[in-house]
């Protein structure tokens, strides 16, 4: 008796334990399903926040790059003018000297030093230009390695400058390889060196023999002259026929 009574108690207990189960999966299911339907348009809207924001950084990004296009950054100009004008007229006198562009003062849209005055330092500090319009500053740099005595790079923000540097190893790793590279503006472009185009490019560059070929007047000239003419062989055709029947009549 004691033992059925013990095989009943262990059977209910057993179906208690699985509908706890069941009964906590089922109240779990039900408040993931409520939670989900709350979360949703929370997660939408974080979604749709994100990606405005994403949007306005590179919006922001591009207004940066816009704002600092025409503006160049000019090193070693001597610190000794008291005027912005008499700053840019020793620019222009620069750039007259060395690279032979004549700069107006209107084509400067602000120019001034960069930095605070030093006493521990004694070199000038470099000078932020920029211009009105971008094909004048594309002008400068263009012929910049054609400069003396001052040093001119673009305006780079300060994180653009970080990358830039810290590219520069690499940089210099793939030029040794023989691989065309270089930086623009925060990224390093590599491309492979393909000397079978720069072969072709010299064979065709290079000019052929005056002996190999021959103009084409001459060409035309002596393709007329070897032209059998119709009239020639209709006379010789006379010629023959008369000839034959002489013969005969003899």
């Amino acid at each position: 008796m004691e033992t059925q009574f013990q095989l009943l108690f262990d059977k209910m207990k057993l179906e208690m334990q699985q509908q706890s189960v069941e009964i906590t999966e089922t109240i779990t299911n039900s408040i993931m399903s409520r939670m989900d339907d709350k979360l949703m348009p929370i997660l939408e809207e974080n979604k749709f926040l994100k990606q405005k924001i994403e949007t306005q950084e590179k919006e922001i990004e591009y207004l940066k790059r816009e704002k600092r296009n025409n503006n160049i950054i000019i090193f070693g100009v001597d610190e000794k003018e008291r005027t912005a004008m008499e700053l840019i007229n020793s620019i222009k006198n620069i750039l007259k000297r060395d690279v032979n562009i004549d700069m107006d003062e209107n084509a400067i849209n602000k120019i001034y030093r960069l930095g605070k005055i030093t006493k521990e330092s004694n070199k000038p500090r470099p000078v932020l230009c920029s211009f009105v319009n971008e094909w004048r500053k594309n002008e400068i740099m263009r012929k910049k390695k054609d400069l003396k005595e001052i040093y001119i790079t673009e305006d780079y923000p300060r994180e653009v400058l970080e990358k830039r540097k810290a590219l520069q190893v690499k940089l210099l790793e793939e030029r040794k390889k023989g691989k065309i590279a270089f930086l623009k503006y925060d990224k390093l472009v590599i491309k492979e060196n393909d000397p079978i185009n720069d072969k072709r490019k010299r064979e065709t560059s290079s000019s052929p023999n005056s002996s190999d070929v021959q103009p084409k007047k001459q060409q035309a000239i002596s393709f007329k002259a070897n032209r059998t003419n119709a009239f020639d062989v209709m006379r010789m055709r006379s010629t023959s026929l008369s000839n034959v029947s002489s013969n005969k009549q003899q």
